[in-house]
């Protein structure tokens, strides 16, 4: 049987879309919490989250993941179930996606039959369920019923069952007899058909037994059993309906194994056996205050899908201790902010809207990668700070974090503990006043950022001095006003996006309505300034992001495009000060790069290159200029889960960038890093180079250098094999010897463009800026 399977794949290949392993460049932090549907098979447990899955293995208990780093599609599921004949799982979408994971190598085919149909409604795609039956999958679906043949791997029919051949919602089918059962929404019923006709595209081969709304309809051992959305359960017996048991809550899951029949409420999980009587009953235990999901038998424990703590296994015949299985991730796959440090990164899950609009408020807790654990806290711990958003880290102390809340005020962190949250009555920040009920209490703290001091800054929306600084030293506040650039009334300033500062001290903001702010203490005679009309070159008033990169070059992005503001320094004295967009040439024709797209954050690299997140159109990786892309990740050609990229934070320590979109987080290890200050650390690796080290394609490597610096590879004779200088051969750029921030890679070729023999060679380093050299021994042995 499985050997047909894949003659068939090779048969078909030409007509299927296989999805691509990531795993080399990328990771997936996905949230595994809330588990939507579980499912037995092969010795494994199957657990489908939102958009990712994980398997717990009955043996050996290893938990492996599976997710768009392995060729997931992203998208949302809705049902999950595995083939034991032909050792593969099946995994449904909301949107019709069907996806099989193949055990034998863990290939993901991809199925947009449904999703290409134009004559079915594209709402009504939802997978609902599969049921096996010899060669074919019945697939219920929200429109009806496909068959789809597992030896061949294609759809053969479609029926349509409503009355007239209507789409109908069919929630699951089940086989018992001669006969195929489905359970339908709607006031539709159970309805059956002969399961061997041909002819069961004609929906007057199908015959309602009963009509009401039915949840799902499962056989077991020649016993057919249904359940109705009154909550009760019937035994159906020559198609007429016994009832057996009413539930207190509507029932979210029923399914089978075969041998029990698994009914899955909020608060219980109950097993019966053929004939119906109890096997057991898991009920939520203290210890996991959660609501259960779904439920399947794996040996002697079932395994209990969660809203909040992924699987709990259990002993069936003693349902008393829980243990928690899920793999390291987030607390959730909706990432809002990002805040990536040494080998550490801050998520926070928002949220408000594209107009600044907090409501309605979200209950979420934090997350903290640290090393390669997951360190979440609820939002039970956090004084009830609700909308939680930007991220700052104290640069004198990475233990220390503030967290920006859109209606709280300001939580401070300290060793990934909650200490304070500063808001109306503790602090220097203020609360929003509505013109209706002045006792009205909603401090919208946003962008925040750390100045070189130590200082924390931050932004309040809709009140006249939104910039706010806290001296952490001397525990000041100050607030500034802003009232010479945006108007006093109610409702002007109704949000900041974005907060970098200046070299110079410059502090800069983009706002909804203002365009980019720029703000300077000078003493006594605080400067403040805006840019945003369209004689200035600006888009749209609405900034979106900001970035200062290496050369105090603001980059700007708005919900209409790109711009650069060239000259910072003399921001405040020019009169005439405009900002530029980036002009490239595609094709030989002049166009402005990123013309009217949603900018929602910019990113600078070690290399002064650019990270530009964008809103639909995935993630850009553009030069230190702009003239060059170097990567435009999107879905189809990354394990991005969803073209809208939500937020994005660097690690400059080892270059991973981390990317949160709309469905979830992901990171892409580019290989750029931060500069070194000198030469002290500067090294070099693999060293040495042995035979199996593949040099031209994976490169030797030389960290730590500075900023500014030239790069002389020679042989023991003094011969130059390969050099390089900062700012001039820049990685991408097709040089041999290649300068990306603080790391140079070489491909072990020299200046004729042949590998180097075996032997040992110098790297001789110069800091162009302060004379510092610095000279290493590398081994390569071929």
């Amino acid at each position: 049987m499985f050997r047909s399977v894949l003659l068939s794949i090779v048969f078909l290949w030409p007509l299927m879309q296989f999805g691509q392993d990531f795993s080399a460049l990328w990771k997936g932090h996905f949230s595994y919490n809330t588990i939507k549907d579980v499912v037995e098979g092969h010795d494994k447990i199957y657990a489908a989250s939102d958009n990712a899955i994980f398997s717990y293995d009955l043996k050996t208990h290893a938990i492996e993941e599976l997710n768009t780093i392995n060729g997931l599609s992203g998208e949302s599921i809705s049902t999950i179930y595995y083939s034991e004949p032909f050792q593969l799982l099946l995994i449904g979408y909301e949107s019709g996606l069907i996806e099989m994971v193949f055990d034998h190598d863990s290939a993901v085919l991809t199925i947009v039959d449904i999703i290409d149909k134009t004559n079915i409604s594209p709402t009504n795609k939802r997978i609902n369920h599969f049921n096996a039956f010899g060669n074919v999958v019945y697939i219920a679906t929200n429109y009806g019923i496909s068959v789809y043949n597992m030896e061949r791997l294609e759809f053969v029919d479609t029926y349509l069952i409503g009355n007239n051949g209507d789409e109908i919602k069919v929630n699951q089918t089940a086989i018992i007899g001669e006969y195929i059962y489905a359970a339908c929404s709607n006031g539709n019923g159970i309805r059956k058909a002969l399961v061997s006709s041909s002819a069961l595209a004609d929906f007057q081969n199908w015959q309602t037994i009963v009509s009401g709304s039915f949840i799902g309809v499962q056989n077991i051992e020649n016993n057919l059993f249904g359940l109705r959305t009154d909550r009760t359960m019937f035994k159906i017996i020559n198609d007429v309906l016994n009832p057996l048991f009413q539930y207190n809550v509507l029932p979210k899951a029923i399914t089978s194994n075969g041998t029990n029949l698994i009914v899955t409420t909020a608060n219980n999980v109950f097993v019966y056996d053929s004939a119906f009587n109890m096997v057991s009953q898991i009920d939520v235990s203290d210890a996991f205050l959660t609501s259960y999901t779904a439920a399947a038998i794996g040996g002697d424990h079932i395994y209990v899908g969660t809203s909040k703590f992924g699987l709990l296994k259990t002993a069936l015949s003693s349902p008393i201790l829980f243990e928690e299985l899920h793999p390291e991730g987030p607390l959730l796959n909706v990432p809002f902010s990002l805040k990536a440090g040494a080998n550490d990164l801050w998520v926070t899950f928002g949220e408000y809207n594209l107009f600044f609009n907090s409501y309605p408020l979200n209950n979420r807790g934090i997350s903290h990668l640290k090393g390669t654990t997951w360190i979440n806290t609820p939002y039970s711990e956090v004084f009830n700070a609700k909308n939680l958003n930007a991220i700052s880290v104290n640069p004198f102390n990475n233990d220390h974090v503030f967290i920006s809340s859109f209606y709280s005020g300001l939580l401070e962190v300290k060793q990934d503990v909650p200490s304070i949250l500063y808001n109306q009555d503790n602090s220097g920040l203020e609360s929003l006043v509505l013109p209706t009920d002045p006792n009205y209490i909603d401090v919208r703290v946003g962008a925040s950022a750390f100045d070189e001091n130590g200082v924390l800054w931050s932004m309040t929306s809709l009140i006249d001095k939104p910039l706010k600084s806290f001296n952490l030293s001397n525990n000041q506040w100050k607030s500034y006003d802003f009232t010479d650039v945006i108007p006093k009334e109610y409702g002007s300033n109704l949000g900041f996006s974005d907060l970098v500062i200046g070299r110079d001290g410059t502090k800069w903001t983009g706002s909804y309505k203002y365009g980019v702010i720029g703000f300077k203490e000078n003493g006594a005679n605080p400067l403040l300034k805006n840019i945003k009309k369209e004689e200035e070159n600006m888009p749209t008033e609405y900034v979106t992001a900001l970035a200062l990169d290496k050369r105090d070059q603001l980059w700007i992005g708005t919900f209409k495009g790109l711009r650069v503001l060239y000259n910072t320094a003399n921001f405040f004295t020019d009169n005439n000060a405009k900002v530029d967009e980036i002009i490239i040439l595609e094709d030989g024709i002049a166009k402005e790069l990123l013309f009217q797209q949603f900018i929602s954050d910019i990113e600078v690299d070690g290399s002064n290159n650019k990270w530009v997140a964008t809103i639909g159109t995935g993630l850009f990786y553009l030069s230190s200029d702009g003239q060059k892309t170097i990567y435009h990740f999107t879905t189809k050609n990354s394990p991005l889960p969803s073209n809208d990229i939500v937020d994005v934070s660097i690690d400059n320590n080892n270059g991973t960038v981390y990317i949160a979109t709309s469905k979830g987080l992901v990171s892409f290890r580019s290989g750029s890093s931060g500069t070194a200050e000198d030469l002290e650390r500067a090294f070099v690796y693999p060293n040495p180079v042995r035979p199996h080290f593949n040099i031209v394609e994976d490169k030797v490597k030389i960290k730590e250098v500075s900023e500014n610096v030239n790069i002389k590879i020679t042989d023991i004779e003094g011969n130059l094999v390969a050099e390089a200088q900062s700012k001039i051969n820049l990685r991408h750029r097709g040089y041999n010897l290649e300068i990306d921030g603080g790391t140079a890679y070489w491909n072990g070729k020299n200046l004729a463009n042949h590998v180097v023999a075996s032997g040992v060679y110098l790297v001789m380093l110069s800091n162009l800026d302060t004379f510092e050299t610095k000279v290493l021994k590398l081994m390569v042995v071929r």
